[in-house]
């Protein structure tokens, strides 16, 4: 048993123990929080500085500016013009639907605008930039300044827009911008670097083609904002870089002639430099105003658009497919004298039609041309010579000269997504397609651009180019490219390409992809005997200028103007035995059921440096319908040749 003195002691032994332990404790939490501290104050300053300045400081980011495209002769075709903007940051905002009605009768909106706005705003977050109105009138931009001090959160902003002076001319060759959709950020990583809200970007054409070049960098904006995420100042602003601008090859001046001369109908006009390979004109009719697509477009224009009968949202140049009619016949010959299937020499007596294997194949002359050799057929245009030419050539052949000079191939590669390739049928082809032997019968047609051939009529404007030029490859190019070499130096590798002869033993030892490769190569030869082109060129000339030829009503008697052409018609619908008979003029006869009208042509013959081809859907004849235009064309872009030959030289000396 413990005695009261132990008991006592016992006690107090235990009190200064706790007391002991506390005062540790308390020590080692006074070292933690001071550790603590140092820590915060010290080591993690700049950590905890820089989420405090995360928390007090946002940034916001503005489209960038987009570059621009101008034209041979540095005219702005898509360009950017001031626009006022009404900008709404929602987190400032107090009660943001009664600003909404307040806004909606200010500007006013209608209640589909209304609820489109409330939806986006929904879909962002609440500090991100909200654009109620991206094209307010001057009139609403005045009106919201006026009432700005009772709208909390809202900026009336002035920006930049895309815009389109020159309208429906350039349409189907730049393209147009539209905002950025969710497919646009998904296949386009730069697009989804960039975007804020009301971002364009190209939808199609060159605008597509070209985004990563042309649509910039961002301007940031930083702002002081309080704990309610208001903003108190502008801390600093970094100007974002515009976007590329870039030149095209296009005359406007040709441009816009070839839009005024297909306006009302369905067609393509192309032009180009035989020797560069530059696209001096390139439209699609009919065409439409891009600047409808810059802030959505109505229904109301949609319809009309997508509705018309003449299709223009087709870009007809790359992408419309057309039997070329008779202007197959320059590579038709030409594949006919490479290969010694006949002779210039070569007769044969036109009736009017032809038999074989008791089908009839007839001329577009229903008497006949008579006894006609190849240049008379050229000049005529006679498909009875044609038939018996292509009998003896085979498609095959022809198959081999059609595609060295650009058919059945795309013209730009990938520069337009909506390029078509076209087709030049082939034995082969037809086997393994559709599963059937070839037809004489269809050789036959095919001699005459009728059956299963498709071109597009940048290809037939190509082909003509590199007849042309004498036989030599070029490549198309619709935008000014660096490193040109001038027009001298084009001409003196033409030249050493033309003296270099044909090694047989040598080329056999190459590989089947080195020798494709070299017949790839810009300004390899096309050809075996020059004088077969020759010969060609000067036949297109008698189609022109002799007085039976087939386009002899549009010729020039000025030699400044003269060209050389070939028309061509073709049939979008087989002609029946009473339809022959009857012999029905193009107006008689149902539009959609009408031939398709064509030329080609280049020019000046005694020094040629453009041509051209011609496309008027469903124009009945060839020579009565695009010949006419083509000579206004040819007297425009020969009368611009030196202006534009001086642009030239100044871009050589430039870049």
């Amino acid at each position: 048993m413990l005695s009261g003195g132990d008991s006592n002691v016992r006690k107090f032994n235990t009190v200064n123990r706790r007391v002991f332990i506390l005062s540790i404790a308390k020590g080692l939490v006074f070292t933690g929080i001071v550790a603590r501290l140092f820590t915060l104050q010290i080591s993690e300053n700049k950590k905890y500085l820089t989420l405090s300045d995360k928390n007090r400081l946002r940034e916001w980011r503005l489209a960038p500016v987009r570059g621009e495209f101008e034209d041979y002769f540095g005219n702005i075709i898509a360009g950017n013009t001031k626009v006022y903007q009404l900008h709404v940051v929602p987190e400032q905002v107090e009660d943001f639907k009664y600003l909404m009605v307040r806004l909606k009768n200010i500007l006013p909106l209608t209640d589909k605008e209304f609820a489109k706005i409330i939806k986006k705003k929904n879909s962002q977050k609440p500090w991100e930039t909200l654009i109620i109105s991206e094209n307010l009138t001057w009139d609403q931009f005045s009106k919201v300044n006026f009432y700005l001090h009772e709208l909390s959160g809202v900026t009336p902003v002035l920006s930049v827009a895309r815009s389109y002076p020159l309208k429906e001319n350039y349409t189907h060759v730049v393209g147009y911008v539209a905002q950025a959709s969710e497919n646009d950020l998904l296949q386009n990583e730069v697009i989804k670097n960039k975007h804020v809200p009301g971002l364009r970007v190209g939808k199609s054409g060159l605008e597509k083609t070209f985004e990563n070049d042309l649509i910039g960098s961002n301007s940031v904006q930083r702002f002081e904002v309080n704990a309610f995420g208001k903003r108190i100042n502008q801390v600093d602003f970094q100007e974002g870089e515009k976007g590329k601008k870039l030149k095209l090859t296009i005359d406007t001046e040709v441009q816009k002639l070839c839009n005024e001369l297909l306006a009302g109908k369905a067609g393509s006009i192309s032009v180009m430099d035989i020797y560069t390979g530059e696209i001096v004109a390139m439209h699609s009719s009919p065409s439409f105003d891009p600047n409808l697509f810059l802030y959505g477009i109505s229904f109301k224009d949609w319809d009309e658009i997508r509705d018309n009968p003449l299709k223009p949202l087709i870009n007809k140049t790359i992408s419309g497919l057309y039997s070329p009619g008779s202007t197959i016949k320059p590579i038709v010959a030409l594949s006919a004298l490479e290969n010694n299937t006949i002779s210039p020499n070569f007769k044969v007596n036109c009736t009017g039609k032809t038999e074989l294997y008791g089908q009839t194949y007839h001329c577009w002359k229903k008497e006949g041309h008579g006894v006609v050799d190849l240049r008379g057929a050229m000049v005529q245009s006679c498909d009875t010579y044609f038939y018996e030419m292509s009998r003896r050539l085979g498609v095959d052949r022809l198959n081999v000269t059609a595609q060295k000079f650009g058919l059945g191939k795309k013209v730009f590669n990938n520069l337009y997504s909506e390029e078509k390739k076209g087709l030049v049928p082939s034995t082969k082809w037809k086997k393994e397609i559709l599963g059937q032997g070839w037809v004489l019968g269809e050789t036959l047609i095919t001699g005459i651009g009728q059956g299963y051939i498709q071109t597009t009529p940048l290809q037939l404007c190509l082909m003509t180019a590199q007849l042309a030029n004498g036989g030599f490859k070029i490549f198309p190019r619709i935008t000014v490219q660096e490193n040109q070499d001038s027009l001298e130096k084009i001409k003196y590798k033409i030249q050493e390409n033309m003296t270099s002869e044909f090694d047989e033993a040598t080329s056999l030892m190459k590989t089947a992809e080195e020798f494709f490769a070299d017949s790839e190569k810009e300004y390899s030869k096309l050809y075996r005997n020059q004088e077969n082109i020759k010969f060609v060129l000067d036949a297109m000339f008698g189609s022109t200028n002799d007085w039976n030829g087939t386009s002899y009503r549009s010729r020039f008697e000025d030699k400044k103007y003269q060209y050389a052409g070939k028309t061509g018609t073709a049939q979008v619908k087989k002609i029946t035995k009473l339809q022959r008979e009857l012999d029905l003029d193009t107006s008689e006869i149902p539009y959609e059921e009408r031939d398709h009208a064509w030329f080609i042509a280049f020019g000046p013959y005694k020094n040629p440096r453009y041509a051209m081809s011609v496309l008027v859907e469903h124009g009945g004849s060839g020579s009565s319908t695009a010949a006419p235009i083509a000579k206004k064309i040819m007297k425009k872009v020969i009368d611009r040749h030196e202006e534009r030959e001086k642009i030239r030289q100044s871009n050589l000396v430039n870049i």
